[in-house]
């Protein structure tokens, strides 16, 4: 199958997709020219995002971040939720340091951060 190899390409399947996607509902026939032009782009805008535009897994730190603010939580208040000093808090979130075992336990549990993140696996 062909590939998208430059950026002009790739700029005109997008256009040519947003341009199908209209014309293409969930109730079209698997034989429909347009349905099929829409699928095979489609695939094609898919692998080149994913190798050029790649965002890349999210660090501890990344998260941590995020659920502070979506918790409402200053540093001093994440630090009093994990029972850690904000001292220590803050050279994890400068990256400074890991979590100890127990740390990252609790940072699984009482943030909802799966555990393969939390130890970096």
């Amino acid at each position: 199958m062909a590939k998208i190899e430059r950026e002009a390409q790739y700029e005109w399947a997008v256009k040519r997709v947003e341009a199908l996607l209209p014309l293409v509902g969930d109730d079209a026939p698997e034989d429909d020219p347009a349905r099929i032009e829409l699928e095979l782009l489609s695939e094609l805008v898919s692998e080149y995002s994913e190798e050029h535009f790649a965002i890349g897994e999210p660090s501890l730190v990344d998260i941590l971040k995020l659920r502070m603010y979506e918790m409402g939580l200053t540093q001093k208040g994440l630090a009093d939720l994990l029972g850690i000093s904000p001292s220590r808090l803050s050279d994890l979130l400068a990256g400074k340091c890991e979590p100890t075992i127990k740390t990252a336990r609790t940072i699984s549990r009482k943030l909802d951060i799966d555990a393969a993140i939390v130890l970096g696996v």
